[in-house]
């Protein structure tokens, strides 16, 4: 049987929590910064809409712009925007309002929204990242 090198999963491991931390930090700034108004969780439906867009940022970033370091992915992709998001309160959210029984077209329309809210951020990103970085290309093309 051959071994298994796992030597190098302790940095990735690292960075994983370290962006973990970071990225819950940031979703509790976000939930004390934006009001909690109405039956609506805003809060949740905002972070969750800010990290796909990010996630769509950073997928186009380090897959058509650069080839970052290999650390960049797990701490940015798993650790900060994992620690930022937040589905699995999405679903209990979701969940609370269905069960309330006065909530029920709230509850659907906040598991839809959030959904397409999210997918759409996520085009968002990819879109604003390609455009940016096209332009910056064509930018340094056209000075040559």
């Amino acid at each position: 049987m051959s071994r298994i090198d796992r030597s190098s999963d302790a940095p990735v491991l690292a960075v994983i929590a370290l962006g973990g931390a970071i990225g819950a930090v940031a979703r509790y700034g976000i939930s004390l910064w934006v009001p909690h108004n109405g039956s609506i969780p805003w809060q949740t439906l905002t972070v969750n809409v800010i990290g796909c867009f990010a996630i769509g940022v950073l997928m186009v970033g380090i897959t058509e712009i650069r080839s970052p370091h290999r650390l960049l992915r797990p701490f940015v992709g798993v650790g900060v925007l994992g620690g930022f998001t937040t589905f699995s309160t999405y679903a209990v959210e979701v969940r609370t309002l269905l069960e309330s029984g006065q909530n029920i077209s709230v509850g659907f329309g906040y598991l839809g929204g959030s959904v397409v809210a999210s997918l759409v951020a996520v085009v968002l990103g990819v879109g604003v990242t390609r455009w940016v970085s096209g332009a910056a290309r064509g930018m340094g093309a056209d000075d040559e």
